[in-house]
């Protein structure tokens, strides 16, 4: 019959061949709906999944799981600063009665004829340079990165600018006559309070050994060093960009913390005239090594040596 399709040509044609399966679909006699064949329901298709369907359910999947990841990590990361925090926490407490503080005559004496405020503004510079230098240094420690030594760097930066300003607050105290009462030990944990707190020592409520290792203060310390942590970590960009940015950072933060406790002290400073003779003060028992004394001292001290 003219129009049909001849029967060797037909017979070569394989099961699955498209056209097939659209002739034998469509063709009135044969497809969904002719006589004798069932119709297909209308809502057999939605009781299959799309190919979208199963391809959102992924995403949904993947991205929750890519959520809990990045909650996980910041939880590890969170557990890792503040172990990092508790280990400079000691090591402050540690090295605090260490650091050599200056008496008012032995100041007095290496600057002479200066009044209590130039004494100061002299000691404030002197301490600013001194953490200039130590956050140009890690960063320069930094240049090439290598990601074990970053939390070891980022501790002695801490450490060291840390002592540095507690040597400065002690000398403040010295200079407006407002020394700490107590021995080495409790004067080191007060000047430590006060650099927590970041204001003068309060005399009418002196410091105990007891109170400062174990209490609000320790609290207040790891809480402060986790925001210098936090601060100094563009001190550890690499190609000398966090030696710039630490000098610069630790400059400004030892002047910002030390005109907070001056001016709180000279509300209360005593003058010199008025000053009953105060003993020397002790040396530490167990000096810190002698690079470290030598930073922490800075490059004023260095020079007058």
């Amino acid at each position: 019959m003219t129009g049909s399709t001849p029967f060797r040509k037909r017979r070569f044609r394989k099961s699955g061949d498209p056209a097939e399966t659209q002739v034998g679909t469509t063709d009135p006699a044969t497809g969904p709906g002719a006589p004798g064949v069932p119709a297909v329901p209308s809502d057999t298709a939605a009781a299959v999944p799309s190919a979208t369907a199963a391809d959102e359910e992924s995403r949904e999947w993947f991205g929750a799981r890519r959520v809990q990841a990045v909650k996980n990590g910041v939880r590890k990361g969170g557990e890792g600063a503040k172990a990092a925090a508790l280990y400079i926490t000691d090591r402050i407490i540690e090295n605090a009665p260490r650091v050599p503080v200056r008496d008012l005559a032995t100041l007095r004496a290496q600057f002479p004829d200066l009044d209590p405020d130039r004494l100061a503004d002299k000691l404030i510079t002197g301490a600013a340079n001194a953490t200039s230098a130590v956050g140009a240094g890690i960063g320069a420690a930094a240049m090439l990165p290598v990601p074990p030594a970053m939390p070891a760097e980022m501790a002695a930066e801490i450490t060291g600018v840390a002592l540095i300003e507690l040597k400065l607050l002690a000398e403040l105290h010295e200079v407006y006559g407002l020394r700490a009462p107590g021995n080495l030990g409790e004067r080191s944990f007060a000047y430590l309070t006060s650099w927590t707190e970041e204001r003068g020592v309060d005399l009418t409520k002196p410091t105990t050994l007891n109170a400062a290792l174990g209490g609000q203060m320790k609290r207040e310390l790891r809480q402060q060093i986790m925001k210098r942590m936090f601060r100094n970590l563009p001190n550890l960009m690499p190609f000398m960009v966090g030696a710039a940015v630490g000098a610069v950072m630790n400059r400004r933060d030892t002047r910002k913390l030390a005109e907070k406790v001056r001016a709180d002290l000279r509300t209360r400073a005593v003058a010199w005239d008025a000053l009953p003779h105060l003993p020397p003060l002790e040396r530490p028992t167990q000096p810190l090594p002698e690079a470290a004394r030598r930073a922490i001292e800075g490059p004023d001290a260095q020079g007058r040596g």
